[in-house]
This record gives C-alpha cells, structure tokens and sequence, in this order.
C-alpha cells in the first residue's frame, strides 16, 4: 500500500496521460487556451496573450484565473468579439495586419486602449495620420508617352545559316506629379518591380555564350547615350535623388518576336506591377490602369482627360484632384 499511494502522489491528476491543466500549473500556464470574447471563441497559447507583459491581457493571464468564465468554462471577456480578431493577430505577428479597406478604426483603436497594447496604440495612431493625410487635398497629374524602335538583327537558322529579321520595339514613358508625396511613395510601391522573368533571363545571357548563340546584332540605331535613355528609371532602383512629388519611369516590353538576348543589348527593362499581382505593365492602358486604381483607392477623382474624356484608358494624360 505504501508503494501504492506513493506512485499515485507521483502521478497527475489530469486526464490520461497529459500534465495537469494549464490554469493549475505553477507559473505562467502552457497549452492552447480558449476565449469567449463577446461570443466569438478564439483559441491561442498564454504566451501569445502574455507577449505584453504591461497589458491589461498581460497582467489578466499572468495572475490568478479570471473570475469570469462561459458555461464551458472558457475565459470570458465582454468585449467586441469581431474586432479582437485583429488584436490577437497583433499579439501573434507583432504588427498591424489590416485588411484593405478597413473601415472600423475607431472601434479598434477603442478596444486596443481597453487592452492597453501600447505598441498596437502607437500603429494605430500612424494609421489614423495616414488616413488623415490621404483626405488632405492634392493634385495629381500623370501623362504617358510611346516611341516605336524599329530593332534589326541576325538570327542564327543553323550553322553558317543566318537571315535578317527585324521586331518593333515600343518605350514608354511616364511622368508623374503629385503634391501628396506619400501617395507617389504608394505608386512607386505599387510599379516598383522589374521583371523576374524576361528581363532577369536576358540579363544573365550577356555574356559570350549568350552573344555567340543568338548571333551578333546589326541594329541600326546609334548605341551609347540613345541607348541610356531608355533604361528603365526608376530612382529608388538606381539609387539617385529624386524628387519628393514627381515620379519618372520609362520602360519596354520585349516582343514575342524578340530574341532575348537582343532585347537586353538595348538596355531597357519591362515593368511589373508589385505581388500578389505580379504583371506586366505592356501597353499605355495598363499603367493608366494601375494609375487610376491607385489614385481611387487613395481619394483622388478625376478632373480632366486627355485628349478624349471618353475613352480614358486610352488617354494621354490624366488630371485628378483630391478635395
């Protein structure tokens, strides 16, 4: 019997094999726990709720159990159950990870200072300047222009087989203005991504093997500084100064039609729009288009169209102002 009661006294008290619950272990508690928050159930671990150490939560979890309970005996917090759900991910992630979009600041701000998450508090309080500076007024303009290059070269058939063909090449480019420094910083964001594809291939067939399998270019045009003032331009990629509310991009999709290699000896570069889309910008309708969506997004209306107000992804340049 003695031996008996001491392996019993060794034993735990909980279920099975498992240690006893987490709410009776010395200390700070482990294992999933469950929160009724305004009759939304969200289950994480003590040291999610706990990363805040100052926090009302913080404070709440690493005393003694909340007297609050539901009927299941889960934590009970009469709260705004929706909005937690970002509150949590916040405690999760370490930062603010909104949906686009999200129109219930207000609310979020009040339950993140019910918590007392002062880091939540201060991300909070930049977003709400951001939005605030997004319904300042602004003008923005944007004009897009298109040159065609007629590009001729030699394509290798065989051995000591080659012909002459000859491929059009359009460059584009863009000036943007806007007095709303940050909605270019947004737009920059937004185009900012070079090809991972077409571009970064040609880029790696520069060298000799590259050269010696297409065949060696006779393209007509003139190289050196003709060439340079194509080169996709955007500052922050090439590191120059530029100004704070104006934006310059030029670029150049390679046709199908194109060797590869050709097209990298002309020293342009295509333009993407940034993930999750990750496409190419190939006509003057799809930058207007990206231009467009973004200027909306940040309250911009348009103001005038140029030349047909009719057909306005087909224009030439765009006014928008924000009231």
């Amino acid at each position: 019997m003695g031996e008996e009661e001491e392996n019993k006294r060794k034993m735990p008290t909980g279920t099975g094999d498992h240690p006893l619950p987490a709410r009776a272990v010395v200390g700070l508690p482990v294992g999933p726990i469950t929160l009724n928050v305004g009759g939304k159930f969200y289950t994480t671990t003590m040291e999610t709720l706990t990363r805040f150490p100052d926090s009302m939560l913080g404070a709440m979890f690493r005393g003694p159990r909340p007297a609050s309970t539901d009927q299941r005996g889960h934590y009970f917090i009469d709260r705004d159950g929706k909005a937690f759900r970002h509150i949590l991910n916040f405690l999760r992630l370490g930062r603010l990870d909104l949906p686009e979009g999200y129109s219930e600041l207000a609310l979020l701000r009040a339950e993140a200072d019910f918590y007392q998450i002062r880091p939540l508090l201060a991300e909070l309080s930049q977003l709400a300047a951001e939005c605030q500076r997004r319904q300042t007024r602004a003008v923005l303009h944007t004009d897009i222009d298109c040159q065609e290059r007629l590009l001729h070269f030699t394509v290798r058939h065989g051995p000591q087989n080659y012909g002459l063909s000859t491929s059009p090449l359009r460059i584009f480019t863009a000036n943007v203005f806007c007095t709303d420094g940050h909605f270019l910083e947004l737009l920059r964001d937004r185009l900012g991504q070079a090809s991972d594809g077409a571009s970064t291939e040609s880029d790696h067939q520069l060298g000799p093997l590259g050269a010696a399998r297409d065949g060696e270019s006779i393209d007509t045009e003139e190289e050196g500084s003709g060439h340079e003032l194509f080169q996709y331009s955007l500052a922050k990629e090439k590191g120059e100064a530029r100004s704070q509310h104006h934006l310059h991009l030029e670029w150049a999709p390679r046709p199908p039609d194109l060797p590869e290699v050709e097209y990298a000896k002309q020293k342009v570069r295509s333009l993407w729009t940034a993930a999750p889309d990750g496409r190419e910008v190939s006509t003057a309708a799809d930058f207007l288009e990206e231009v467009l969506k973004a200027a909306l997004d940040q309250g911009f209306r348009v103001d005038s169209v140029f030349p047909d107000p009719a057909d306005i992804l087909n224009s030439r340049s765009l006014r928008f102002v924000r009231h």
